[in-house]
């Protein structure tokens, strides 16, 4: 813990506090958790406010070990200051497009940092596609873009078939998130890395396509 920037600390602070809170007062976590119809009923801060919260400490802490992995490689291109922006505007594209696909379902619910972790995850590969991310399942080290398309495709797949209870558009919502703002602060990419700016939108394009022609709803 002593490597992370205080940023990455604060966020990882606040995540486990509020999640704490929220295992022991069920009447708290019910209040601000994500749930369509409550925030369609005017309640938008659960928007923000759940994803803070988590289900157990396993939830928690898998979200906060994959934060604590690549938050450094945003922070040491971006700052602290575009770090936290990129992290909050993942965490609401999580919830707004969670909102997009679940409209008609008033009792969906959700919590978690996923949202907001994987924008970051996605801004570090956009940033560094090539360094190399090896996975318990996958000994064999992957190129980061490889990964990143890879995890979307699948998060596709668990949005299509409702696979397991893992929040699958908000994961996708916040890579979104963090690929547009990353292109936002350094649109320079665009000019210096298109074939991996273009590789990474693929599943996004993929997404709404599918959305468009009714095979995900």
């Amino acid at each position: 813990m002593l490597n992370m920037h205080p940023v990455t600390i604060a966020i990882i602070v606040i995540n486990v506090l509020v999640s704490l809170k929220g295992f022991k007062d069920t009447i708290f976590f019910n209040r601000y958790k994500f749930q369509i119809g409550s925030v369609l009923n005017g309640q938008k801060d659960r928007i923000v406010t759940s994803g803070f919260l988590h289900v157990d400490i396993s939830h928690l802490f898998f979200n906060m070990f994959t934060l604590y992995f690549f938050a450094d490689v945003v922070i040491a291109w971006l700052g602290p200051i575009q770090f936290i922006i990129i992290y909050i505007i993942s965490l609401i594209a999580g919830s707004l497009l969670s909102m997009f696909f679940h409209k008609e379902e008033p009792y969906y619910s959700a919590v978690g940092a996923s949202g907001a972790v994987t924008g970051i995850l996605y801004a570090a590969i956009l940033l560094q596609p090539n360094m190399k991310l090896a996975l318990l399942f996958i000994p064999i080290p992957l190129p980061a873009y490889v990964f990143g398309i890879g995890y979307l495709l699948y998060s596709i797949y668990g949005m299509k078939s409702r696979l397991g209870n893992i929040g699958h558009t908000a994961h996708f919502g916040g890579a979104i998130g963090g690929y547009v703002t990353t292109l936002i602060f350094i649109p320079s990419l665009l000019v210096t890395d298109p074939l991996m700016v273009g590789l990474l939108a693929i599943p996004i394009i993929i997404l709404f396509i599918l959305q468009k022609v009714g095979k995900i709803r």
